[in-house]
């Protein structure tokens, strides 16, 4: 297993894999869901892109994964650009079963990008971190523009949604976990 040092969390963390929904992530503004092959080809890389960028940030791994199950391959695709690990489920299987797949096999080591119910109970079964795909898009695009100050102030507001009024002022363990994510993001 691979460790690093985690700047500002001042302990020892396995290294963090980001497993991405890629069509969910694509689809958050909604605007991409009627494009032609061409568009959604140029639509994945630019996304690629950003995702590579980010990677490199934060010198993270991240993993894509698009569906294949309607028109792909016989064996399920995998390939690197730029430094992003890109999958296509083979046909007959649909992207959420590998996302699953891979958050079993990563664990608490990983974090999944998707806003799929599904995907986010299974995952949260395993203790992994799931950030919904809004947040983690507008995370990636603010990234760039973080500077030391800001970054500390957005982190208190995040944490005041998921704190509760009342007697129990504990974050489950669930909020607990989403919470260090976006932290992390």
């Amino acid at each position: 297993m691979e460790f690093i040092w985690c700047l500002g969390f001042g302990d020892w963390d396995l290294s963090v894999r980001l497993i991405i929904d890629g069509y969910n992530l694509l689809h958050v503004d909604r605007s991409l869901i009627q494009l032609n092959p061409v568009q959604l080809h140029w639509e994945r890389d630019r996304l690629i892109d950003q995702l590579s960028a980010y990677g490199k940030l934060k010198q993270w791994e991240i993993t894509v994964v698009f569906d294949g199950w309607q028109g792909g391959w016989h064996t399920e695709k995998r390939e690197t650009k730029r430094g992003v690990e890109i999958i296509f489920s083979k046909v007959g299987e649909k992207a959420d079963e590998v996302i699953k797949r891979l958050a079993r096999e990563r664990g608490a080591g990983a974090m999944v990008i998707t806003s799929d119910r599904e995907i986010s109970k299974y995952a949260e079964r395993m203790a992994v971190a799931v950030i919904p795909s809004d947040q983690f898009k507008e995370k990636m695009e603010n990234a760039s523009f973080k500077t030391g100050g800001g970054f500390e102030k957005e982190e208190e507001e995040e944490g005041r949604g998921l704190k509760r009024k009342g007697p129990s002022k504990r974050l489950s363990k669930k909020d607990k976990r989403k919470l260090t994510a976006l932290k992390k993001l």
